[in-house]
């Protein structure tokens, strides 16, 4: 075991068209601004390059591959998930199932986690995928920390136009890919940033060295 002299946040997500992509970015910026630091990794692509082109998928961002070992270098961990059918998008699923050997050491167990989401509409599932990222957490033993409404009541109670997010954490409607994130979306991003890592900065985990 090892004890970092810094703490930081993994920003783990999955992002086709981008949104989720500029979210993380909001989440970053946000946990700069209150002091901390954050590294933002993308999962692996799992669908065909010949599939992703006749989805008018754009490339993906400059981020590096998480590995599972990485992880263990952070006190926190945010999700970006593109919601698919109200869950898990299959390449997050796979990347979270990739996470035995963590889970048999409990070597998650105690670290901070969050999530914030993009789907296609107000109906499309966003608190729904918070659930279904619930039993993940739960059993590798790790610390929800919602968005809440404390500092965000008046973006999230906005009912001047439409935008993703709830308490459990920010979020964007893409539409059909052609709807990007909001100022407002992006505001509470940020936010939610920043009050994640003030939760992180209050606790130093030991942890495991990573391989």
């Amino acid at each position: 075991m090892a004890t970092r002299a810094g703490q930081s946040v993994g920003i783990v997500i999955y992002s086709m068209y981008g949104h989720i992509a500029q979210l993380a970015e909001a989440e970053k910026a946000g946990i700069e601004k209150a002091g901390g630091s954050a590294t933002i990794y993308q999962v692996a692509e799992t669908l065909p390059e010949e599939v992703l082109q006749k989805m008018y998928a754009p490339p993906k961002p400059d981020y590096p591959l998480v590995k599972p070992t990485d992880l263990l270098k952070h006190d926190g961990i945010l999700f970006g998930v593109a919601t698919r059918y109200a869950g898990w998008p299959a390449q997050l699923k796979t990347f979270i199932d990739s996470l035995g050997q963590l889970w048999a050491k409990g070597a998650l167990s105690g670290k901070f986690v969050g999530a914030f989401v993009s789907s296609a509409a107000p109906g499309g599932g966003q608190e729904s995928t918070f659930y279904s990222m619930m039993s993940t957490f739960t059993h590798q033993g790790m610390i929800f920390v919602p968005l809440g409404y404390a500092g965000v009541n008046h973006l999230l109670s906005n009912f001047d136009e439409v935008h993703g997010g709830s308490p459990w954490g920010a979020g964007t409607f893409a539409g059909q890919g052609e709807r990007q994130p909001s100022k407002l979306e992006k505001e509470i991003a940020e936010i939610q940033g920043q009050k994640f890592w003030e939760v992180v900065a209050r606790t130093q985990f030991p942890v495991e060295e990573s391989e």
